[in-house]
């Protein structure tokens, strides 16, 4: 199997690194998190100019196809620079629609995804209950275990999460426009699902990176006995450890972009996602009490690690459906 990006797939990550580099997105993080998504939007809108939200539609939805090995380099760099909002649920309803094919609804609601005029929550059976950003999303889907897709009327009470940027709403039970159902809702919503938990093992990785990236650097700077800490073999170990984690996953969640499997892509969100919490871990360690204070950019990325590792599926549930596709069926 090729792991080796092409060129264009090259350019296109460091297009939207670049794009975020001067984006000043610790400020937005910030608004986000007290409420305000105009600067969150307004950067949206600026993503949207590099195609990222175009490769989870389809090219007769304004889309350039599903692409998910694409996608996910882009997710790389969204977590590695900390982009709030439902960018992963937005990715996962447009793959849901694409996957219905229901001419109307894709017609009604993909080229505004897929032109980042429009964003979404989704909350699907088996997952969370919480929709992420439902107050600031555009568009709040549902799906039902009974294979109801419904459009709700509003988000709920909005909750706090261990990430301030990650604004949490309690999923309506029923109500709202119902908008399909049946076994093909059941069928996309099951894609839709894999394709969520592939992105955000992109984020995590590129969370991961950001955190090693920071770790390094205040290594370099923080002394003990005259001594820059990151000369101390103890130092070394614990960032060489955190590197060899990340670089481990990253073959993984490339792997299962090629070929997303149920197995593969649990694979891939297991292993990103236990190495960035690692990572915050190591983040935290060495940057000492310092490390907690929310003025330090730092804290935005240690905040999201964990929450990260959880969403679209805990250690525990992607261990459980790595032994299902390992385990063979019984006869």
């Amino acid at each position: 199997m090729r792991f080796l990006l092409t060129d264009e797939q090259s350019v296109f990550a460091r297009t939207v690194r670049s794009l975020l580099g001067s984006a000043q997105v610790p400020a937005t993080v910030r608004a986000w998190a007290d409420g305000d998504p105009g600067p969150g939007r307004a950067l949206w809108a600026r993503l949207a100019g590099t195609g990222l939200f175009a490769l989870a539609a389809p090219e007769a939805y304004e889309g350039v196809g599903l692409l998910p090995l694409e996608l996910s380099l882009g997710f790389v760099e969204l977590g590695r620079a900390g982009v709030p909002g439902p960018v992963v649920e937005s990715a996962a309803v447009s793959v849901l629609l694409a996957e219905l094919a229901d001419e109307a609804l894709a017609k009604r609601f993909l080229p505004g995804l897929a032109q980042g005029e429009a964003s979404a929550t989704l909350t699907l059976p088996g997952g969370s209950p919480y929709a992420l950003d439902a107050d600031a999303a555009t568009y709040c889907f549902t799906v039902s275990a009974a294979g109801e897709l419904r459009l709700a009327a509003g988000p709920g009470e909005v909750l706090r999460s261990t990430d301030p940027a990650r604004r949490l709403s309690l999923s309506p039970a029923g109500g709202g426009e119902l908008l399909a159902a049946g076994p093909a809702v059941a069928r996309a919503a099951e894609v839709a699902g894999r394709w969520a938990r592939l992105l955000t093992a992109a984020q995590c990785l590129g969370v991961g990176e950001a955190l090693l990236a920071r770790t390094v650097e205040y290594a370099k700077q923080r002394t003990q006995f005259g001594t820059p800490i990151g000369s101390f073999q103890a130092v070394k170990h614990r960032l060489a450890d955190t590197l060899l984690d990340l670089e481990f996953a990253r073959p993984l969640v490339w792997a299962a972009a090629l070929s997303p499997g149920p197995g593969e892509v649990a694979a891939a969100k297991l292993a990103a996602g236990e190495a960035s919490y690692r990572a915050a871990m190591t983040a935290l360690q060495l940057h000492g009490a310092v490390g907690y204070t929310e003025e330090l950019d730092l804290s935005l990325w240690l905040r999201k690690a964990r929450p990260l590792r959880d969403a679209w599926g805990t250690p525990s549930a992607c261990r459980a459906e790595v032994l299902r596709s390992l385990t063979p069926p019984r006869r």
